[in-house]
């Protein structure tokens, strides 16, 4: 019968022998660590709590793969997905018909959601200058989809879902005589895109109630008479913390700031060295892969505009030109990673992020929002509605 020897304990950190154990390995259930004494645990900590920090990345990890997939959601897509923040995926109810006799851009109707014209439009460096019939007809979208959004943001309160306001937008939208231009393009499956807390943008509305601490940005854009107008706010759920209402604000004026400085002969480009500029001073950050767009009888033509500086945009403002300025403003990372479903941005980090959006005219001597706040606009604290 063979006899064990008894282990010799020494210190994780210099090897002399230990006594001393760990008390977050104790807490934790992990195999214990010893030291020497507290001022070598202390030298050591930087090294041995990366330990720790793995454990809980993966007790996170597998906590999230148990929230995720079929039970919940219904896409087996997600099924042991890692999300990067606390949002979760919930169920997508089905598409809302659109009225055959409302008039419908070229995807609306294809499999694939493939915005021919738009394509075409893209193979070239041409910016559209508008006729000011042309320009009428934009003045018209972006008042629409202005009273669309005002009526989706007044029904924004704890408890309801995004799903919800899906189907205002959706209703709003077809009882003017509008097509929500969201709605199968690139096969989209919703309305309009609602972005809660740690996601970027393009949300698909689904079925989780909206709780109070929550930030909800509603993204909407409609097509009515052969042009679309588009426009984003953000919108506090309840009562939400200071870091959130700071990054609101700062969304808010950056995108303002760059609204300013439109006028003939400016660089596109100039739009994204404001806005970084702008928000570097806030400690926030800017995510560089979602950009401002042309916009008119197409939903995304020429040109394409950054957020932020030092950006290579071509391109310069001339009067009649429409397009969108639509800064994506994280609280941590500007990076970003996109869900199993292709559409759902959110931050690399889980921190939160704010966006808001107008439809802007370049005219002859500066420029127009053809997407005006109105008095039935949410009301923000920090600026004048």
């Amino acid at each position: 019968m063979s006899s064990k020897k008894k282990e010799r304990i020494v210190c994780e950190a210099c090897g002399k022998p230990a006594s001393f154990r760990c008390p977050k390995c104790s807490s934790m259930g992990l195999p214990p660590s010893y030291f020497c004494g507290q001022d070598c645990f202390k030298k050591y900590w930087s090294i041995h709590k990366v330990k720790h920090q793995s454990v809980e990345k993966l007790v996170e990890m597998m906590r999230a793969a148990q929230d995720a997939g079929p039970v919940g959601c219904g896409d087996e897509r997600f099924a042991g997905y890692y999300y990067t923040g606390k949002l979760r995926k919930y169920r997508v109810t089905p598409r809302l018909p659109v009225p055959d006799d409302i008039p419908k851009p070229d995807y609306a109707l294809d499999p694939h959601g493939i915005p021919d014209s738009e394509v075409k439009s893209r193979g070239t460096d041409v910016i559209e200058v508008k006729t000011p019939e042309m320009v009428e007809g934009m003045r018209v979208a972006g008042k629409i989809a202005r009273e669309v959004l005002d009526a989706a943001t007044a029904a924004v309160r704890v408890g309801i879902t995004t799903d919800e306001i899906d189907k205002i937008v959706h209703e709003e939208t077809i009882k003017r005589g509008a097509y929500p231009s969201p709605l199968n393009y690139r096969m989209f499956p919703k309305s309009v895109c609602t972005s809660v807390n740690e996601v970027i943008c393009h949300g698909i509305p689904d079925e989780r109630p909206l709780e109070n601490g929550d930030i909800v940005n509603i993204d909407v854009t409609i097509y009515y008479n052969g042009f679309h107008g588009d426009v984003n706010e953000t919108i506090p759920v309840g009562t939400i913390n200071e870091r959130s209402k700071r990054l609101i604000e700062a969304a808010y004026n950056s995108m303002m700031r760059a609204i300013e400085i439109v006028k003939p002969g400016v660089r596109y480009s100039q739009i994204g060295d404001t806005i970084g500029a702008f928000i570097k001073k806030t400690g926030f950050s800017v995510d560089r892969h979602y950009c401002g767009h042309g916009i008119g009888s197409n939903f995304h033509p020429n040109p394409t505009i950054p957020h932020y500086e030092h950006n290579k945009c071509h391109g310069i403002m001339r009067a009649n030109h429409t397009f969108t300025i639509e800064p994506m403003i994280n609280s941590g990372t500007a990076s970003d990673t996109v869900w199993p479903d292709d559409w759902t941005v959110v931050t690399t980090d889980g921190q939160r992020s704010a966006q808001f959006e107008n439809t802007i005219l370049c005219t002859e001597t500066g420029y127009e929002i053809l997407t005006p706040r109105t008095e039935k606009s949410f009301k923000f604290r920090f600026y004048a509605n």
